[in-house]
């Protein structure tokens, strides 16, 4: 070993126990991040609020829901009778809902059979606005302190002051015919309302824009415990169907690195033998061997073996073979972007696929009836391929 490398070994010791003695000395600072996550009991999370939901409805079903709102709910519903095989409510608390718009037009279908959706978030999905008749909006000037209210007099004592992490998300525009105020949020003696009911067919939507009221740190502060117990009385005596944002495989770090990464000491452990390697590459990047010559790829010729296999089957005029094809691809795209069973190409297919793609139903209406059609058509014209082509087409781009 020589005198370079022992100097380079005993500069990354003093520096490893240097690190190690200012991480372990150090006090641990507060952790304020926002994250609503019914796990975690650092200030923001939501531990509390979803133990103690447990016990207030013990006498009540209670399930953690860690699949999308449509997977949970649409598994529980019976085609045949028309009706879901449970009821009860759905609560979700969180600063972003991150539900997609089939989702949240199966809560407008779970809450139209008489149940109950609680959710306390800032944002909304835009479906939800649209069908339920709401707006939202925010003023970013708002300092201080913000007291809730709930308009409900049985609940004029359950007022509190909320001192962390406000913002000033309100309600502005309400249908007044199915819609109902049940509390406000104040800022300088000015009202906004943040909490609403709205009826929906047989069941309503309990909306809330402050989920910052049902943290571990509000619900723990002085006596606001009873704003959020008073907010709660809404929901109906039946089961919950708590929305977890623990889901199963989804948005989860599948690395490796993904448990060093979440300690503090061996991450800082991980990158200095990061910054280790570097150095060390730095210090010895000589070469050791000759100039190696640079071999140029092979042209990518597949766009034109593409077009010269798309023109052969065009000249032999064997349109059902290529009609055949097109429809495989297009089925097999439909599988591994929309994850849609394509085997029974039915209304419930259709309906499905048009919520999923956002296209204009009748546009999925006339392109599935014409695969349908093609499929079971002996011999095929071109001017079937080409107006299966096009409608294809039309649904990649438009």
């Amino acid at each position: 070993m020589n005198k370079t490398i022992k100097i380079y070994i005993g500069l990354l010791v003093l520096l490893f126990g240097a690190i190690t003695f200012i991480e372990l000395s150090r006090q641990r600072p507060i952790n304020w991040t926002p994250t609503y996550n019914e796990k975690h009991k650092i200030p923001f999370g939501t531990y509390i609020l979803h133990e103690e939901l447990k016990n207030v409805f013990q006498n009540q079903d209670f399930q953690d829901i860690k699949q999308t709102p449509y997977e949970f709910f649409d598994s529980k519903y019976d085609w045949e009778e028309k009706t879901y095989n449970v009821t009860g409510n759905f609560v979700h608390v969180a600063q972003y809902s991150e539900m997609d718009e089939t989702s949240a037009q199966e809560l407008l279908d779970f809450a139209s059979h008489g149940n109950t959706v609680f959710m306390s978030t800032n944002y909304f999905p835009k479906r939800l606005k649209d069908t339920l008749g709401f707006e939202t909006n925010n003023l970013y000037d708002v300092k201080g302190n913000a007291k809730f209210t709930l308009t409900n007099s049985a609940f004029k004592n359950d007022s509190i002051t909320i001192d962390r992490g406000i913002n000033n998300f309100h309600f502005s525009k309400l249908k007044s015919e199915n819609s109902t105020v049940l509390g406000h949020q104040i800022f300088d003696s000015v009202a906004f309302p943040n909490f609403i009911k709205i009826d929906h067919i047989n069941g309503q939507f309990i909306l809330h824009l402050q989920p910052i009221a049902f943290t571990n740190y509000n619900l723990l502060h002085k006596d606001n415990k009873k704003y959020a117990e008073a907010t709660l009385s809404y929901l109906q005596e039946d089961a919950i169907f708590y929305n977890s944002l623990n889901k199963t495989n989804t948005n989860l770090d599948h690395s490796k690195l993904r448990f060093i990464k979440s300690q503090p000491a061996l991450r800082y452990a991980w990158y200095l033998a990061l910054m280790s390697l570097v150095l060390f590459l730095i210090f010895n990047a000589k070469r050791r061997q000759r100039i190696v010559k640079v071999i140029k790829p092979h042209e990518n010729t597949t766009v034109a073996f593409t077009k010269t296999i798309g023109n052969l089957y065009y000249e032999t005029k064997d349109h059902n073979n290529l009609i055949d094809k097109k429809i495989t691809y297009f089925l097999e795209y439909i599988r591994r972007v929309y994850f849609l069973d394509t085997q029974i190409l039915d209304q419930k297919f259709t309906k499905l696929l048009a919520q999923k793609s956002g296209k204009d139903i009748k546009q999925i209406k006339q392109l599935v009836k014409s695969i349908v059609h093609l499929k079971a058509k002996q011999n095929c014209t071109e001017a079937d391929l080409l107006d299966l082509n096009k409608q294809i087409e039309d649904f990649y781009t438009k």
